[in-house]
């Protein structure tokens, strides 16, 4: 696994990249659903901005507010950095790039994973190739079959009993009962996208879909 200084370079390149496909959508696509349930991609968007613009003191109170339900904390903060202009976001994006956050319990892998998988977000409901390097989907894939994965990202248990492969990198974790496909497609599933399980194969995938939650 990289350090530090290395996970923030890769965090940096895909904050831009992000960056740069946002600034190329027009308002029907900004608009459009993300796989994030409840959010469009414009909201997503603002949501990548939160560790940057809103700090621990700003967070708290807003999470006092809805009586320490992080999720709630968390959609109130995105929709709220998504009231503000288009281009201020992508501005924003590209002027924070390179910050460096640790989130509590998920550390600086977080930041990381968060590009990884909220560019795919943004991404597959607009039908857009764009994605990160698969390289990229390898580190974050061994983090999530760690012992010590972080629970934000993954459900404990969820890869148990499955043999993970990948069919477009060289990566293959675990024993049990097969499931193969992109790492991209691995990963999204991995992390709760329902989504990515049609690009999917193997007997496994119906016991990795039933520890998916559907909402």
């Amino acid at each position: 696994m990289p350090d530090e200084t290395e996970l923030a370079a890769l965090t940096r390149g895909n904050r831009l990249m992000i960056a740069d496909v946002l600034a190329g959508l027009d308002d029907a696509q900004w608009q459009a659903p993300s796989l994030c349930a409840g959010w469009t991609v414009g909201t997503l968007a603002a949501h990548l901005l939160q560790p940057m613009l809103v700090g621990f003191g700003q967070f708290v109170r807003v999470a006092l507010r809805h009586r320490g339900d992080t999720n709630r904390t968390v959609d109130h903060l995105a929709r709220q950095l998504a009231g503000r202009p288009r281009s201020q976001t992508v501005e924003d994006l590209r002027r924070h790039a390179a910050d460096r956050t640790n989130p509590p319990r998920v550390g600086p892998i977080g930041p990381f994973a968060e590009t990884c998988i909220h560019l795919r977000d943004i991404a597959r409901p607009l039908a857009l190739s764009v994605d990160v390097p698969a390289q990229h989907w390898r580190l974050l894939l061994t983090h999530l079959v760690a012992p010590r994965a972080a629970r934000a990202l993954i459900v404990p248990g969820t890869t148990a009993g499955l043999r993970l492969r990948a069919t477009d990198t060289d990566w293959e974790h675990g024993a049990g009962t097969l499931v193969t496909g992109p790492a991209e497609a691995l990963g999204m599933a991995l992390t709760g996208r329902p989504a990515a399980l049609a690009d999917l194969d193997g007997p496994g995938v119906a016991r990795l879909a039933a520890r998916i939650p559907t909402a």
